[in-house]
């Protein structure tokens, strides 16, 4: 008998991590007198991150794209977030842009991996974002086949290309080959079919999604465009996936305000949802 689709969300559900991109956001801050948006009045910027674990299970950190991060910084993230909290990790810019994948970005790839091993059971996975300008050459493809190569084995790894001439078979095959996952986007890059018809056939045990949008705001306290028939088009395509893991992440300039988006999908797949409010709430009382 054929399983019923909510048997199938019941089962899914255990298996997606969703959170936001990032955490240190002054407009998440309460403005004084003003509604409650994510962080109570007053949350400076060294307690933003164990007030956001208790919402949410997972992060996207964008700060390692720009600089391989401090040992003190990792100690730091580890010992403020509970204990099943992970932490998804760009790939530094240097690796992935200045020296677009080439074997002289190998030392760098090797210090980042080591250095991140920090984060122990907390490291999610590692996201290789590519340029919208890395295309399919035959420069490039070699490129990539020796970088993918040359990936720890210890280290979960997705790759999001930003340019429609990677999505053909050869790509599949060598992701799959080295059980590296292709990050599924919403975004203006790639087309939304493109994507669907990618996770068809997932290149490895877990999957890494990321919803993005226009970068033409700039507040980040609400929800200034809507996306919900999207997320609902999306769900659907999430409920048929087979794989162990699925880290899911939301960019503030999807619909204006990460965390709401955050938390329209767990609704969608059923899963808790704490709002901060209660925890500004219950803090008070002490």
């Amino acid at each position: 008998m054929q399983m019923k689709r909510e048997e199938k969300l019941r089962l899914l559900e255990d298996r997606v991590e969703i959170g936001c991109q990032g955490w240190n956001y002054p407009d998440w801050i309460k403005k004084v007198g003003g509604e409650s948006v994510f962080y109570q009045r007053g949350t400076k910027t060294n307690e933003m991150l164990e007030f956001y674990s208790q919402i949410f299970e997972t992060v996207e950190v964008d700060s390692t794209f720009y600089a391989i991060p401090p040992i003190s910084t990792l100690e730091s993230w580890y010992q403020k977030t509970p204990e099943k909290f992970t932490f998804s990790l760009k790939l530094p810019q240097e690796i992935s842009h200045t020296h677009s994948l080439r074997e002289d970005s190998f030392v760098i790839l090797e210090m980042f991996c080591e250095r991140i091993k920090i984060l122990k059971e907390k490291l999610g996975i590692v996201l290789i974002q590519l340029a919208p300008q890395f295309e399919g050459s035959k420069e490039n493809a070699q490129n990539l086949r020796k970088f993918l190569v040359r990936l720890p084995k210890d280290i979960r790894f997705a790759v999001e290309f930003r340019n429609r001439d990677w999505m053909i078979e050869w790509t599949f095959q060598e992701l799959r080959k080295n059980s590296v996952a292709m990050c599924f986007v919403e975004g203006n890059w790639i087309p939304r079919e493109m994507m669907f018809d990618a996770m068809k056939n997932p290149t490895a045990d877990f999957t890494y999604t990321r919803f993005m949008g226009e970068r033409d705001l700039t507040d980040f306290s609400q929800v200034v465009r809507p996306q919900d028939a999207n997320l609902e088009i999306w769900k659907s395509e999430f409920e048929k996936l087979q794989t162990e893991s699925n880290f899911i992440y939301f960019s503030n300039f999807y619909e204006g305000f990460a965390p709401e988006s955050t938390q329209k999908l767990k609704q969608l797949f059923g899963q808790n949802i704490i709002e901060p409010s209660l925890l500004e709430t219950q803090k008070s009382l002490f």
